[in-house]
């Protein structure tokens, strides 16, 4: 039992290291690694940016000639391939680290078991399997992405308590009080995009950048834009602090498609239209190495997304507000919706967190092909 506390102990730090570094390793996981000899934490590390060494290097690196005869905690199955830099599963092997062990295997078809194999054919004792649920949890968007090619979506939306996301007028600011925003602007650090509709952009004319008191990463903006309405002077234009795409079809004007490009705006047909394919623009945006998005549309994009089971969380924020307006108010959600109940999108894996006065509902939908 003792033992057992201990290795959770350890690999609840290497979750905690891991998590830091969210948003920050594009298409690759995120990964924490520990590694204690004799009772003493001799060496650290997470996997920071794509490209660079993984955590376990890093680890070693720090315990130096102390790694010998240690136990290195790794969240992720070290991996046993050449990709962007060397395996480190022979890195832990040089080093002769006696014991790992693993909070999950890795779905990589390049890896999939085959860096504990490799291990365990060299004499090195290997556990697999602690804290797994929430090692795997850290890594849901790599997990989509390095199977089907295609981003994890994960939708935003803002509401008063009878789902409105803003008045009869038009007015949403501010819905959610500044907790909520702030906590927003930390999803915008986590993901690679954010994605919102053309009615957005001409409505709110926003930056979509990550504004915190330390500053992080802008991610890249999607604008879903069948017609090409894109302002050339509009905010996501002129602002180059992060890169702008804009989803359209191949009967928009070619005239404005020329005039984006020289404003610096990669354009991408998605289907022949006359609205934009959103299945596959999740395929091209999957083909630009884009692996998680955060969708802040508006209700029609919302429920585009949704009743195509494009959207693998939902993060719904509540204010305690009551706005009224009927159909003039926009919903969270508009789509044709479903004859009956039973045929409801359910959430699953529902979570509840409170913002001041907020209340964020998370979940992940479960749509009827997967019941």
């Amino acid at each position: 039992m003792l033992q057992l506390l201990n290795d959770e102990y350890y690999m609840q730090l290497a979750i905690q290291l891991a998590e830091g570094a969210t948003g920050q390793t594009g298409i690759n996981p995120v990964v924490g690694c520990v590694l204690v000899k004799e009772g003493r934490i001799v060496g650290m590390g997470a996997h920071l940016k794509r490209g660079t060494p993984h955590a376990e290097i890093h680890a070693l690196q720090m315990a130096g000639e102390e790694a010998e005869g240690s136990t290195a905690y790794v969240t992720l199955e070290p991996c046993s391939h050449h990709g962007q830099t060397p395996p480190c599963s022979d890195r832990l092997i040089k080093e002769k680290v006696k014991r790992v062990v693993v909070g999950c295997s890795d779905p990589n078809p390049l890896v999939a078991g085959t860096g504990i194999a490799k291990l365990r054919n060299h004499g090195i004792e290997v556990d697999v399997g602690l804290l797994e649920k929430e090692a795997r949890q850290l890594n849901e968007v790599f997990n989509k992405f390095i199977m089907t090619r295609r981003p994890f979506v994960t939708l935003k939306t803002a509401s008063t308590l009878d789902g409105k996301i803003a008045s009869r007028t038009g007015d949403s600011k501010w819905i959610t009080n500044a907790q909520s925003r702030g906590y927003v602007h930390t999803l915008r650090h986590r993901n690679q995009a954010i994605m919102v509709g053309i009615g957005t952009v001409l409505s709110d004319d926003p930056l979509l950048t990550t504004r915190l008191d330390i500053p992080g990463l802008h991610p890249i903006r999607v604008i879903v834009d069948s017609d090409l309405r894109l302002p050339l002077d509009a905010q996501v234009v002129v602002d180059r602090s992060a890169e702008t795409l804009v989803l359209t079809t191949a009967e928009a004007d070619q005239t404005k498609r020329q005039e984006l490009d020289a404003a610096g705006v990669t354009v991408l047909d998605c289907g022949a239209g006359p609205q934009v394919n959103l299945t596959r623009a999740m395929e091209l945006l999957g083909e630009r190495e884009i692996s998680s998005i955060l969708l802040e549309g508006g209700g029609r994009l919302n429920g585009s997304m949704l009743e195509l089971g494009l959207i693998d969380k939902l993060l719904m924020f509540f204010a305690p507000k009551i706005v009224g307006g009927g159909s003039l108010a926009p919903d969270n959600f508009q789509f044709p919706g479903f004859e009956l109940m039973k045929d409801a999108i359910h959430l699953e894996r529902t979570l509840v967190k409170q913002f001041g006065e907020d209340i964020c509902i998370a979940g992940y939908p479960l749509y009827r092909n997967e019941v």
